[in-house]
């Protein structure tokens, strides 16, 4: 028995947004993990699939998945607030930019294609505005987000490491249940209640700063 799953527009939008072809630039961002793979902490693909595990379940994506609801129930009032706590949360100056540069990037594309009117937001809250500008459901756009974010730290150790392509896509499945398990957990914490305790991830992204030799600006 063959089922047919039907692409509506909506999703269809959100498969775009989080296309790497959808110009925010991801491609140039490495969230600190250069600096991980540089200093040789990270060497084989065991060792990047346990960073991102941490990454996802105690650091910066879980809270840009909590960042990403809060911004999806806020009206536009409201989201200016879950924004400045965004950027106040964000524990190094490259992390700030990473997220300030990719938010204005997509708020720029996502206005001038679909008519929207975002101000600059920082990326995860942008993408929680445009989804529900465009009502895509909440669920679908977390757990998009969340891949399309591991998917390019797989692609920047893919090219350092290096991994070969297929590894780097075995990490990513072995990572599958984890995105949902991430999502579910993030939609259940109220914003006052975010948090983070992935600190070398955080001492990564600071130090990436003075990292003499750099391919990529964060």
């Amino acid at each position: 028995m063959v089922t047919h799953i039907r692409m509506t527009e909506p999703l269809l939008h959100l498969v775009q947004w989080m296309s790497p072809a959808f110009p925010i630039g991801a491609f140039a961002y490495s969230s600190g993990l250069e600096t991980e793979i540089a200093e040789g902490r990270i060497t084989a693909a065991s060792h990047l699939e346990a960073w991102l595990t941490d990454v996802c379940t105690y650091g910066a994506a879980l809270s840009d998945v909590v960042l990403l609801n809060a911004s999806y129930a806020a009206s536009a009032k409201d989201r200016h607030d879950v924004d400045a706590i965004a950027r106040a949360f964000c524990p190094s100056a490259e992390r700030l930019k990473e997220t300030d540069l990719q938010g204005a990037a997509f708020c720029d594309t996502v206005n001038a294609i679909w008519s929207l009117e975002l101000p600059r937001y920082t990326y995860p809250v942008a993408v929680g505005a445009a989804a529900q500008a465009k009502q895509i459901p909440v669920e679908q756009t977390a757990r998009l987000f969340l891949h399309a974010s591991l998917s390019n730290l797989v692609s920047v150790a893919v090219r350092l490491v290096p991994l070969g392509q297929t590894e780097g896509q075995r990490i990513l499945s072995n990572l599958s249940a984890l995105i949902g398990d991430v999502c579910t957990e993030a939609a259940a914490t109220p914003l006052n209640a975010i948090s983070s305790s992935a600190f070398a991830s955080d001492i990564a992204s600071m130090r990436h700063e003075t990292l003499e030799t750099r391919i990529f600006r964060t």
